[in-house]
């Protein structure tokens, strides 16, 4: 994946308004709703909503400008601290490990210089949770630095579950959905979302997790935490969605019957005479699925006036305020 600072097309020192102001203006342009006849629309969007994930989260942010996640919001390799490289190839801080043979008389510690705290047998004792010949005294004579093999002999560790996010966009979350996803395996599965997940709700596939690291067992389960992208029309609150609702001057004077969008459809809103920018429209059962059915759609008015000045338009206004003056703040004090 691709820089998300080019992605979003903001330098790095931008600040939270200029990505959200980049991330929206974008967002409307590549919209595969705006792009029906362009294939590669679904991808750019997608690309578009995981950059802003990571840009638009200031913890994520910082994560990725330090390097400790990459576009993808996946942990970077940082390596070993405890062993660092040196030019005799052992461990840092010229310590080094020990040798062992197998014979007759079991594993044999070798007489190196590594012998004593920190070496290879404090490696295993940690490993093996202290199943050396010295942890446990099993050493033939008593030789406590001798191992044998049947100290390796013990229950396989547990396979253990992996961790993963999956982004999904506000109608894949409404309606439901199926989406491939590249988990830290390697794998690629299918995730199958249900209509009405929110953010944050975990989906579990049993048996694509981490195998044992000994082999043999069942594999632990990947734990898919779902992420629902912003959307450039919709908020989220709750099960209700929220949207700015832009109509004209004469619209709210005289009245009429205005598109709305929803994650179903437009549909047709009739807004009375007189109405006041702010007043809030309630779309009953067009938000998102909930236990107890859906959600509504809370379409709230905002009367945008003509993007060029036009001069009839302004003395119509000056002769309503010289002829017709009201004041809307006169409860204000």
């Amino acid at each position: 994946m691709r820089n998300p600072y080019d992605v979003l097309g903001v330098a790095k020192n931008a600040d939270e308004a200029q990505v959200k102001s980049a991330f929206r203006k974008l967002a409307k342009k590549l919209h595969p709703d705006a792009n029906k006849h362009d294939p590669k629309a679904a991808s750019r969007f997608a690309e578009l909503n995981a950059a802003y994930e990571i840009l638009g989260d200031d913890k994520k942010r910082k994560a990725f400008d330090s390097g400790e996640i990459d576009a993808e919001g996946k942990p970077r390799f940082r390596g070993f601290e405890g062993f660092g490289a040196h030019p005799g190839g052992g461990p840092q801080g010229g310590a080094n490990f020990e040798s062992f043979t197998f014979g007759p008389d079991g594993f044999q510690r070798g007489a190196g210089a590594g012998a004593g705290r920190g070496g290879f047998e404090d490696i295993l004792r940690d490993v093996f949770g202290g199943l050396g010949g010295a942890g446990r005294g099993r050493g033939r004579g008593g030789r406590s630095a001798q191992l044998e093999p049947e100290d390796f002999v013990q229950e396989a560790p547990p396979a253990r579950d992996l961790e993963a996010t999956l982004t999904i966009s506000l109608e894949d979350a409404a309606q439901g959905a199926t989406k491939r996803l590249h988990l830290p395996t390697g794998k690629d599965v299918d995730v199958k979302i249900p209509a009405g997940i929110t953010s944050g709700q975990q989906i579990r596939l049993k048996g694509q997790g981490y195998a044992s690291p000994w082999g043999g067992g069942a594999p632990g389960d990947a734990r898919i935490t779902i992420t629902i992208a912003p959307h450039p029309l919709f908020t989220v609150d709750g099960s209700d969605l929220r949207l700015d609702l832009p109509i004209t001057l004469y619209e709210a004077v005289l009245g009429g019957k205005v598109r709305v969008p929803t994650l179903d459809g437009a549909v047709e809103l009739a807004i009375p005479a007189n109405t006041n920018g702010g007043r809030t429209f309630r779309l009953r059962g067009k938000g998102l699925s909930a236990k107890s059915g859906h959600g509504d759609l809370l379409a709230t008015v905002r009367i945008v006036l003509p993007e060029e000045a036009d001069d009839d338009l302004k003395e119509l206004m000056r002769n309503w305020r010289d002829g017709k003056p009201y004041d809307p703040r006169n409860n204000q004090g």
